[in-house]
């Protein structure tokens, strides 16, 4: 019989430390609320007064960040709303220019008056549109003998020319543009290099140097 209750005083054992237990973590909460109330109890009305106009001060300085962030966002909205379509509108310029160097190319047109007419109407619509984009603050990127510019330009060849310094640019393969301050598109370049003969001389000059040295 004694082994029988044995199970049944450990358990009330256990449920005499669990309540224990849950009466001492009552009490801490407690007395933790009744500190915080004693400590704003202990308050002066001066203390009080600080304390909500700091909370007030917190709370205008985030108001006044949330109204800068949508302002921000609504002059970007403006500004730049139609990127995408900026960006779209490029491809006139292209077919523009491909429609241009067929015709030059053309042997049945080349030196023909009708040739000439073309060319002329295209370069009418050419001007038209860069005005158009300059209205509307897309702009051509210049390249053409400027120093290489990886924000701006995008070398696709390397050209052998001694008068130049290396890395300039010295022909477009395809114009570049900008919108306001935002890179539309890249300049498509050709930049310069040294000939190879040049570099070979100038090694064989200090191999030289060297050995009489």
């Amino acid at each position: 019989m004694e082994k029988e209750e044995k199970p049944v005083e450990q358990k009330n054992d256990q449920e005499d430390n669990l309540e224990e237990n849950s009466k001492i973590n009552n009490q801490s909460s407690e007395n933790d609320n009744n500190k915080n109330n004693n400590d704003n109890k202990d308050q002066s009305p001066e203390e009080k007064i600080i304390e909500l106009e700091d909370k007030l001060t917190r709370t205008f300085a985030e108001m006044e960040n949330q109204r800068r962030r949508f302002e921000k966002e609504k002059e970007e909205a403006f500004d730049y709303g139609g990127f995408t379509f900026a960006k779209e509108a490029l491809n006139l310029i292209d077919n523009l220019e491909r429609s241009k160097q067929i015709l030059q190319q053309d042997e049945t047109l080349k030196n023909s008056e009708a040739l000439k007419k073309m060319l002329e109407h295209f370069d009418i619509i050419y001007k038209d549109l860069i005005s158009t984009f300059e209205k509307n603050n897309i702009k051509e990127i210049e390249c053409l003998n400027k120093k290489l510019d990886p924000n701006f330009h995008q070398a696709m060849i390397e050209i052998e020319d001694d008068q130049k310094v290396p890395g300039t640019i010295i022909q477009e393969i395809q114009k570049g543009f900008t919108l306001k301050d935002r890179l539309l598109r890249p300049s498509l370049v050709g930049v310069s290099k040294k000939s190879d003969t040049k570099d070979k001389k100038a090694e064989e000059n200090e191999e030289n140097l060297g050995e009489k040295n």
